[in-house]
């Protein structure tokens, strides 16, 4: 772990005011049951935020972190240091409101990012699985609900999958929603079991008006559900599915789904190089939810900085590069 006793301005605390200053308020924020929290939600997204960028994912060396960096501690905005369980327990508890954080930031892109004539405002959505840290549990024994005593430290919160493209996968699932034009970047996301269905997420986000709607939409045979293209049309936009291309010949809709491979799959590549995360680094569903939530929402944020600065606006893994070795600002 980096232990920054430097008075300068470096790289991560830039970074940390950078996001903050993308935060959207949202409605259900207003409308928490129980005792209100001694530590605002946005402080555990900016520490999440931290671990991916840090690549420190223990509560026990987030805890000593913030105990070591006052100038850091204060830009989460943390009074004083949060106890090691109320990390665990908040960390656990961030997934919903990262979902809402990336789909607010989303829809802001949305409005902001300038289409052209000849690149309109078109997305593409997909999921992809996320290996599970730990050992291999056989779904036999899962559903037998046996442990074998070889086996230590396994995640059981995870799920079987399978895709066509890498096979079996035990782990959790990330459905991401993004811009096509004119240049991917995430627009919505979804962090679920390996045993919910794509289409499923994004009927229900659709929904709830948690996710943004473009003029169109490109996704896989998973999507293609007429009650789902029904209700994506309803909402203004069009779901291009290989179930809604022309089977008699090809045409100029065929050459549109092209794009869909080759912009969801850059951009999933992306933001898991950008934070350097491609597998789950802990157990849980919902602690492998608030960072890899948080590695998405960190490249909107810093995608958005660029784009309004005019400059090139998919320069992202520098940047967190930066932060992530503290360089002097």
């Amino acid at each position: 772990m980096n232990h920054h006793n430097s008075q300068a301005p470096d790289h991560l605390l830039a970074l940390i005011q950078q996001v903050k200053g993308h935060y959207i308020e949202t409605r259900d924020q207003g409308k928490r049951r129980g005792r209100p929290r001694n530590y605002a939600g946005l402080s555990f997204l900016l520490l999440a935020v931290v671990a991916v960028t840090l690549r420190t994912f223990r509560e026990r060396e987030l805890h000593r972190l913030l105990v070591h960096d006052e100038r850091l501690r204060e830009a989460l905005g943390f009074e004083q240091t949060p106890h090691r369980r109320t990390i665990e327990r908040r960390l656990q508890s961030l997934v919903a409101e990262a979902e809402a954080q990336i789909a607010a930031t989303g829809k802001r892109i949305v409005e902001e990012v300038e289409p052209t004539l000849e690149q309109p405002p078109l997305g593409a959505i997909d999921g992809r699985m996320y290996e599970a840290a730990g050992p291999l549990w056989h779904q036999r024994h899962r559903a037998a609900g046996i442990i074998p005593r070889a086996l230590r430290n396994v995640d059981t919160d995870s799920a079987w999958s399978k895709s066509g493209y890498r096979g079996w996968v035990q782990g959790y699932r990330l459905v991401l929603q993004g811009l096509v034009f004119p240049e991917p970047v995430p627009l919505f996301a979804a962090w679920r079991s390996n045993g919910e269905g794509e289409a499923t997420i994004t009927a229900a986000a659709l929904d709830q008006a948690r996710l943004p709607v473009t003029t169109l939409l490109l996704g896989d045979e998973t999507y293609g559900g007429a009650a789902l293209n029904a209700a994506y049309a309803q909402r203004g936009g069009w779901l291009l599915t290989p179930k809604q291309l022309p089977k008699e010949r090809r045409s100029w809709k065929h050459d549109l789904f092209a794009y869909r491979k080759q912009t969801i799959e850059l951009l999933f590549q992306r933001v898991i190089q950008a934070c350097d995360l491609k597998a789950c680094p802990v157990k849980g569903k919902e602690r492998n939810g608030a960072f890899v939530l948080a590695s998405v929402w960190l490249y909107q944020c810093v995608f958005l900085t660029n784009y309004r600065q005019g400059t090139t606006a998919t320069q992202i893994k520098e940047q967190i590069d930066k932060a992530r070795w503290r360089i002097a600002a």
